[in-house]
């Protein structure tokens, strides 16, 4: 059963929807630069426009007001606020958010504020990004300009939104900006950097307002019992905390530094052995600072069997319009498994799929797939909760389409679509109006 305060919300990214690139004294960032190497994103496009929520944020929260959703989850675009990423502070990027934290808290809507997802200032990587060892300070200094603004307002603050894409997928495959391929040392060293990073930032918002609510927005490979068996059960959990050659998309390899204190420890590949050898203790003293939720960003997981090894899927297993699986029960074992390990109270702080979406003729977007989809994820969260497991809140990724990284506008997660060929006009799809019933009701 859904408790009555829980909160409902719904989450974007900055790079993602704001678009005005190079207005009021944005810096670039690494995804502006990225977008414009030939080949890296489908159709060439990039997030210069994007839906227009710099202009159009009284539109966007109307639309939200409406839903009716409880909290909303937007993160702050760093070379907005700090150009060059360190130093001089633009004020007119702070007016902003300042403008949209106003707007939602009149609209009812509680402002949650990830801090980093993922659109580092161009300045700072050009002087090495999350490789150069003072990366982690520049972000507290970050971390800290913004929370002096907000805190007053903003009582829910996120450090970092997905560190594993992050290393992975940007320093690891080259999928995503800065679009680095490099070894597994090379790329400890930007997860560890990250990590420090995510310790200045709590540290700088607690030394600003110690009554904000901290936590961090994790993602990674979750491994679900093919049966409801003890003896699967166990093997699924010891598979999802497991370090191998998938260490970087995996969870534990960077909540155990933020909650548990230490790196993943027992039966370690030699490269995660040599890496530990050379971290410092007061490294981790900067890294495992108290939290109070843990946010988990969940899409998709793997069944395993009794010996926690993967099983092939039926053929024609279903699929989102991205090929992504689509596996409700790694919600209600992930957020068991994330619970018994770290015993922190938990958000989906975003679950959603994309879908290929249109314009019927009947001048509406009718999208069952997303709605079904939601269902059996929702369905699994509350037999979790059920279970015991304290889940306070659910963020639907997306409300709005939006710039889908590399897969440009290619791909659709939003409640609302964004008809890009027609002025960026928003038409609220079914999914939108079934959201807002289960807001409304608390029934799934």
């Amino acid at each position: 059963m859904i408790p009555k305060n829980f909160t409902w919300g719904v989450a974007t990214s900055a790079y993602q929807i704001e678009g005005a690139y190079q207005e009021d004294g944005r810096g670039m960032s690494i995804w502006d630069a990225y977008c414009r190497q030939e080949g890296k994103i489908r159709g060439g496009e990039n997030g210069d426009v994007a839906c227009d929520h710099y202009h159009r944020y009284p539109e966007d929260v109307r639309l939200m007001k409406e839903l009716g959703i409880h909290s909303y989850r937007f993160s702050l675009s760093w070379p907005r606020i700090l150009p060059e990423g360190t130093g001089r502070v633009n004020e007119a990027g702070l007016d902003f958010y300042d403008r949209l934290v106003d707007a939602l808290l009149e609209a009812g809507i509680e402002p949650c504020v990830t801090l980093y997802h993922w659109d580092l200032p161009l300045a700072l990587h050009q002087k090495g990004g999350w490789l150069h060892p003072d990366v982690a300070s520049a972000f507290g200094e970050y971390a800290q300009a913004a929370v002096q603004r907000l805190h007053d307002r903003v009582r829910k603050f996120i450090t970092l939104n997905e560190p594993q894409c992050i290393t992975r997928l940007g320093y690891g495959k080259g999928e995503h900006a800065p679009g680095f391929r490099t070894d597994f040392e090379t790329q400890t060293a930007v997860a560890h950097n990250l990590l420090l990073a995510h310790g200045r930032a709590v540290q700088a918002i607690r030394a600003v307002d110690s009554g904000c609510q901290v936590g961090i927005a994790s993602t990674g490979d979750i491994r679900y019992p093919v049966e409801n068996t003890e003896e699967n059960r166990k093997a699924a959990y010891e598979a999802n905390f497991r370090t191998d050659d998938q260490w970087g998309f995996s969870h534990h390899w960077y909540l155990d530094p933020m909650i548990l204190g230490h790196y993943p420890q027992g039966n370690l590949p030699q490269w995660a052995e040599a890496f530990l050898e050379t971290v410092p203790p007061e490294d981790m003293e900067t890294i495992a600072q108290p939290l109070d939720f843990l946010g988990v960003n969940l899409y998709n997981g793997f069944p395993v069997d009794c010996s926690g090894n993967p099983v092939k899927r039926p053929i024609g297993s279903p699929k989102t319009a991205m090929r992504w699986n689509i596996s409700p029960k790694a919600m209600g074992y992930g957020l068991e498994f994330l619970y018994q390990r770290y015993g922190l109270p938990l958000y989906i702080t975003e679950n959603g799929c994309a879908c290929n979406d249109r314009v019927y003729l009947d001048g509406k977007v009718h999208d069952p797939d997303r709605i079904d989809y939601t269902r059996r994820y929702l369905l699994e969260m509350e037999r979790a909760m059920d279970a015991g497991v304290p889940v306070k809140g659910y963020y639907h990724w997306s409300v709005l389409d939006n710039f889908e990284w590399s897969n440009g506008y290619n791909e659709r997660f939003g409640l609302v679509y964004v008809d890009y060929a027609h002025d960026l006009r928003r038409i609220p799809k079914d999914s939108y109006y079934w959201y807002q019933e289960v807001i409304q009701t608390g029934k799934i």
